[in-house]
């Protein structure tokens, strides 16, 4: 921002925190008390200031992706812990080894929903994931072996991390809170795509499923990758049996194998069907 683009006459913020560089150091300008505010990490920090904090993080993602234009994202769940094929004899399990073809079906999906969003210069369906390894690699990859950019939603996490190499690096961000970084995977959402994972997967697949089930969320194409993982992992027909959730809950999802599937019942979607 500058003199020209400054929509109001006050003084710059910028302005302020480069002269706050430049006071005499002094007992009284030392103490924390003198800090600007907004730059006082020790004071943003503050218990009381977890309302602020949960507002920069919900506004930076949102402002950034408004900024470049993006209005909508197809959103892939998916575990950290599935290896690229050719890297499968790393799989601590042979599960997760036999899980592996999953990679690619998520690397090629992402690469032709990358293909067809770059018609809309990229506004439109661009790939968004948690920004990890596994099945979120494979995501930003695709993306980027078709040229496009890609959404990585980091979290901080106990054991030291980084985004993939994949991510386009604008567009990767990091989050303290689960819960706001859960809202931006759905905020423009016009697909979720879940591949096989673990409590994460689970907790973001069955978070959107029930806001599509209480109508909090407009209804998209749900997909699911690998019937018979998800068969094993929960018993969908006996919740409808036991009327904890209603017959027609069922058809929220969609059972595919390979990405061709998943592009196809996307591309035939009518809103709300």
């Amino acid at each position: 921002m500058n003199e020209e683009t400054r929509s109001h006459p006050f003084r710059d913020s910028h302005q302020d925190v480069e002269a706050a560089h430049r006071i005499p150091d002094t007992p009284q300008t030392r103490a924390p008390a003198y800090r600007l505010a907004f730059t006082d990490t020790d004071f943003l920090m503050r218990e009381e200031l977890r309302p602020v904090r949960l507002q920069l993080e919900l506004l930076k993602p949102q402002m950034i992706l408004d900024e470049r234009g993006i209005n909508s994202t197809i959103v892939m769940f998916g575990g950290a812990r599935i290896p690229e094929p050719s890297q499968k004899h790393t799989a601590k399990t042979p599960k997760l080894a036999e899980l592996s073809h999953y990679y690619d079906e998520a690397r090629s999906f992402a690469k032709q929903m990358t293909e067809r969003s770059m018609a809309t210069y990229g506004r439109e369906n661009v790939i968004c994931t948690g920004g990890g390894p596994g099945v979120m690699e494979a995501g930003n990859r695709g993306a980027d072996d078709a040229g496009g950019q890609s959404i990585g939603l980091n979290i901080v996490l106990p054991h030291e991390q980084a985004p993939n190499r994949y991510v386009t690096p604008d567009l990767s961000f990091n989050f303290h809170y689960f819960a706001i970084r859960k809202m931006h995977f759905l905020m423009r959402a016009k697909a979720v795509c879940v591949f096989p994972g673990g409590f994460g997967t689970l907790d973001e697949m069955f978070e959107a499923l029930t806001l599509i089930q209480t109508k909090r969320m407009k209804p998209v194409p749900f997909i699911l990758f690998g019937r018979d993982f998800w068969a094993n992992v929960i018993n969908w027909q006996a919740l409808a049996e036991a009327g904890t959730i209603s017959p027609e809950d069922l058809d929220l999802v969609s059972f595919v194998e390979t990405a061709d599937e998943a592009v196809a019942i996307i591309e035939n979607w009518k809103d709300g069907c």
